[in-house]
């Protein structure tokens, strides 16, 4: 166990001492949204430059392809270390999922940033965990495990329900998990819920259970082209006696932001008032 802390932590100090090309430094803004350099809006999920790409016709969580392929770094390199220190599949997976859930503080965006969203990729969520001051919210969870979860050797997913984000990782006979997903009609998907302290790998939201929730598979890893309409899936629980009621994705979109939409025109108001 010695010898596993020191070759993380040896990973760590080299990421430190690097100067990490994948996490992007520097900002601009236009029409009152925030971009990174790669034209990705980063307070906004939905439409063809947001974090997500949400459309009315699905999803494509093109933010995660900021730490994976060439664009590799901090959070890649933390991920192939867990596959080095953990042969075992499902303490693999544990393992990862604690890392992030433990290290990571639950804070809402507009108090972290002053937006009613922001989105950081994994590098920069990763390099925060370094300086021991990690903050996110749902979508930064998801996207760091996604990241770590594919790095590591997975198969791994960010699935959306309304109002909210997590990831999936596919791990078939895992048997600590309240619920088993299919996920484009393959079953053996678990649920990554780190928002919670106490959540352990496998917890399932109740909430989630109200409709079907949209999931994206990271896959080949992808480059970080602008599509206007990316295509979702849809990822269905299993073993639930009760029905889901389905919600078409364009209502989906309307319930996990137009509370954020209102708080920012409320901000913009009192602010114009001020002045």
């Amino acid at each position: 166990m010695k010898i596993r802390i020191t070759l993380l932590s040896l990973v760590w100090l080299i990421c430190l001492v690097l100067s990490p090309e994948a996490i992007s430094q520097n900002f601009y803004q236009k029409n009152g949204e925030i971009y990174d350099l790669w034209d990705i809006c980063r307070t906004r999920p939905q439409g063809f430059d947001g974090y997500f790409q949400v459309t009315e016709k699905g999803f494509r969580p093109v933010i995660a392809f900021e730490s994976l392929g060439s664009n590799a770094d901090i959070a890649y390199r933390l991920g192939q270390e867990f596959l080095r220190q953990y042969p075992d599949f499902y303490q693999r997976a544990e393992r990862i999922y604690t890392f992030v859930r433990d290290r990571v503080r639950y804070t809402q965006d507009l108090s972290q940033f002053g937006y009613p969203e922001f989105a950081q990729n994994a590098d920069e969520l990763a390099k925060k965990i370094q300086e021991g001051g990690a903050q996110g919210d749902c979508e930064d969870y998801a996207v760091l495990l996604a990241t770590m979860y594919k790095a590591a050797g997975y198969r791994t997913a960010i699935v959306l329900v309304p109002g909210h984000a997590a990831a999936l990782v596919h791990l078939p006979g895992y048997q600590k998990a309240n619920i088993s997903l299919t996920f484009n009609e393959e079953s053996g998907w678990i649920w990554a819920e780190a928002t919670g302290r106490n959540n352990p790998l496998g917890w399932y939201p109740q909430r989630a259970l109200q409709s079907k929730a949209y999931a994206y598979e990271l896959e080949e890893i992808e480059d970080l082209t602008l599509r206007a309409e990316p295509a979702g899936k849809i990822a269905q629980v299993k073993g639930k006696s009760r029905s889901l009621s389905f919600s078409p994705f364009f209502f989906l979109l309307l319930i996990m932001w137009i509370l954020p939409m209102i708080s920012r025109i409320f901000m913009i108001t009192a602010a114009r008032k001020k002045f």
